[in-house]
């Protein structure tokens, strides 16, 4: 009785060989039939995917894991060592310098509440013998712009000894001219951007646009005047007068504080208080302006006392690495869609 050949192993459609006995010809089938060749080639790729797929798992996982390490560095790096802006860690005397950049509103970092506590630091300093106020602004909020006003009058009174400068760089206009007019002197460039001597406030209206797509405006209010300018209903004539009013009140109280801070050095001319903005060299001619000068022109030539030294609120670490990474991008956009505001820009 033959045995079976321990070595051969059997394949698919294989008849035993025998100990010492060659295999027929032509009895060989396929080792695989076609269909589950395909399915182990279908298996085979879908354990190459996942294979590759744990594989980039692992390198985001990884690169996550630095970048959020290397975040977290970099804020605690800030907080221990903060950068200085260059103008700080005087200890003699000096002249002190206060920055308004950007939007002056609330929530900006040029909002009244930063500004006035900067300029009180500025003031009570025993080694600050004059303060600046450096300004590069379009403008904002009519309100906060009018409570830097109202401190910077109040400091001056308090301090009759320490001089407030405004100097102009690119731009101070409108609620930025406002603040700099308090001042008792102001400085500006000669290409610098000077005036906007007027109030504004804008919306959209979408009626047109709802007719057209068939969309009905279901309000619903207690008080005649609540739905006041809303912008999905049509205008009411009554309503825009009174919103004009309530500019041209807002614009004469513009009027009167640049008035008061200028006084008669402003040139006679009718177009002053029109909205129109001016060159450093022109506003020098109408009086808006004293004299054209950087801040360290001002410090050095006008002041004597050139070294300068920042006061200005700045943001925190955190808010700088925030910002940076771009998560306050677009915060406003909906208020601009939606609503009317009031500006002096």
């Amino acid at each position: 009785m033959s045995e079976w050949d321990p070595d051969q192993q059997p394949q698919w459609g294989d008849e035993p060989v025998k100990r010492g006995e060659a295999p027929k010809a032509g009895r060989r089938s396929p080792a695989m039939p076609p269909e589950s060749s395909r399915d182990w080639k279908l298996i085979e790729k879908l354990v190459m995917s996942m294979q590759s797929e744990q594989r980039k798992s692992r390198r985001w996982g990884i690169f996550f894991k630095l970048l959020t390490f290397t975040y977290l560095f970099a804020l605690f790096f800030m907080i221990q060592f903060p950068i200085s802006s260059g103008l700080e860690g005087a200890t003699g005397k000096h002249t002190a310098v206060v920055e308004v950049r950007g939007t002056i509103a609330a929530d900006e970092l040029a909002s009244a509440d930063n500004i006035v506590g900067s300029l009180r630091r500025a003031f009570e300093d025993d080694n600050s013998v004059a303060v600046i106020m450096r300004i590069n602004s379009s403008g904002g909020s009519p309100v906060q712009s009018g409570y830097v006003y109202d401190e910077m009058l109040r400091l001056r009174d308090k301090h009759p000894d320490k001089k407030l400068y405004a100097v102009i760089s690119d731009v101070g206009a409108s609620g930025a001219y406002y603040i700099a007019a308090a001042a008792d002197e102001i400085y500006a460039d000669k290409a610098s951007l000077v005036g906007s001597i007027g109030v504004v406030a804008g919306g959209f209206g979408f009626t047109g646009a709802m007719e057209k797509l068939g969309i009905d405006r279901r309000l619903y209010t207690a008080g005649e005047n609540k739905a006041f300018l809303d912008p999905f209903s049509p205008e009411e004539e009554q309503e825009v007068q009174f919103w004009e009013d309530v500019l041209e009140t807002t614009h004469r109280q513009f009027i009167e504080s640049v008035r008061e801070g200028r006084g008669d050095r402003l040139a006679d001319d009718e177009q002053l208080f029109s909205g129109l903005v001016w060159s450093g060299e022109q506003a020098l001619e109408l009086g808006l302006i004293d004299g054209l000068g950087s801040t360290s022109h001002v410090a050095r030539q006008i002041v004597g006392q050139e070294e300068l030294v920042d006061y200005s609120h700045r943001r925190s670490a955190f808010e700088n690495i925030v910002d940076q990474f771009g998560v306050s991008v677009g915060s406003g956009i909906a208020d601009y869609l939606m609503e009317s505001r009031l500006q002096l820009r």
